[in-house]
């Protein structure tokens, strides 16, 4: 017996390491390409966006380990059970539950390091992406510029930039807090922007535009403007280094005594326990998909890789999603997270335990 499951593991490794490093590319290309054009574009070293680049590694382990898995059991059984194998292995009397408890096993080893990394690797790798994009803005803050979004960036300032060409802009707003009115509003059909020497600034003339104005009779009140020419500075030297963590960036311990610390204080923090059992729940993952990856494989033995492949995907899609729409749920207090957020989970096993008793019946 002892053979036989060496042999077993064996064949899922190869499948297993190769998904894992396909599926971690594949995901890692998706930004590559931004990170791409602030190399190209903004002038940011080769060395600051290897970081970067690395440091999303860790966290997308986070998604593809478990899929990986899945694959990984797909392929392996399936290639078993078409060869017949399978078959010859019931022939012997071995009953298939004695595959599947190594896998189980297995399953539970890589759930136990998913716990390590959503404990450790994860938010230590997140926190420090962080960091080094906010200090990428302080160092280059052209880098800080993105066309289609908002961006938040500079102190007591909100931009948006429709689009971006070289140092021209067209379409901007900008939008300014005011501690004791409205938020005062310039916006500008052009722009153009230059880089202040030595300062973590940025010079704006903006052209042809509106601009809000203080009442200085009325200090909640503005009258507008129209200007050909206007000239704004987007200032960085203040904004800090070291940054507060988000939720993701914590460790399950530093979850568990903010979600304390804020309970005492009667703030809602709903979302910090999603988050707290979001890493929980995802990390058995890896040992729910073994057990629904290989009664697929053994019941649809005809079918060719490629298919069990798209399967395997299929399943974990499902899976996030569910895991999703729970995390949604839990955000909109509609249910408690600590238990809502272990209804994927629970409904792979069941899914899981049907198939394998209508597989080793």
């Amino acid at each position: 017996m002892r053979i036989l499951r060496n042999y077993i593991l064996r064949e899922c490794i190869t499948p297993f390491f190769l998904s894992l490093g396909v599926l971690t590319c594949i995901f890692l290309l998706g930004n590559l390409v931004q990170l791409a054009n602030l190399v190209i574009n903004k002038g940011v070293s080769l060395w600051t966006i290897a970081k970067i680049f690395i440091l999303y590694v860790p966290v997308l382990l986070g998604y593809t380990l478990p899929i990986a898995c899945l694959i990984g059991v797909i392929i392996a059984f399936s290639r078993l059970s078409s060869d017949n194998e399978i078959m010859a292995i019931r022939a012997n009397g071995i009953h298939l539950h004695k595959i599947l408890f190594p896998l189980a096993v297995v399953g539970i080893i890589l759930s136990l390091f998913c716990i390590l990394l959503n404990e450790r690797v994860i938010p230590y790798a997140h926190q420090k992406q962080r960091t080094l994009l906010s200090n990428l803005g302080a160092e280059n803050p052209t880098a800080l510029l993105e066309a289609g979004v908002f961006i938040n960036s500079f102190n007591g300032q909100t931009l948006f930039i429709h689009k971006i060409d070289g140092y021209k802009l067209s379409n901007v707003a900008i939008y300014q807090p005011q501690e004791n009115g409205p938020t005062r509003t310039i916006i500008a059909k052009r722009g153009e922007f230059t880089m202040v020497p030595g300062k973590r600034e940025i010079k704006l003339k903006l052209m042809q535009g509106t601009a809000d104005q203080p009442d200085l009779k009325n200090g909640n009140s503005f009258y507008k403007i129209n200007f050909d020419n206007y000239f704004i500075t987007l200032d960085l030297s203040n904004r800090k280094q070291l940054m507060g963590k988000k939720p993701k960036s914590m460790s399950l311990k530093e979850l568990k005594e903010e979600i304390t610390k804020e309970e005492q204080l009667l703030i809602d923090v709903t979302d910090l326990k999603t988050e707290y059992w979001r890493k929980i729940t995802w990390s058995f993952s890896p040992f729910v998909f073994i057990l629904i990856g290989f009664p697929i494989a053994v019941i649809t033995n005809k079918r060719e890789k490629s298919a069990n492949v798209l399967f395997a995907v299929i399943c974990a899609v499902v899976y996030y999603l569910l895991s999703m729409g729970c995390e949604a749920i839990s955000a909109q207090r509609l249910a408690d997270p600590e238990w809502v957020m272990w209804v994927p989970n629970v409904t792979g096993l069941i899914t899981a335990g049907f198939l394998n008793f209508k597989c080793v019946s």
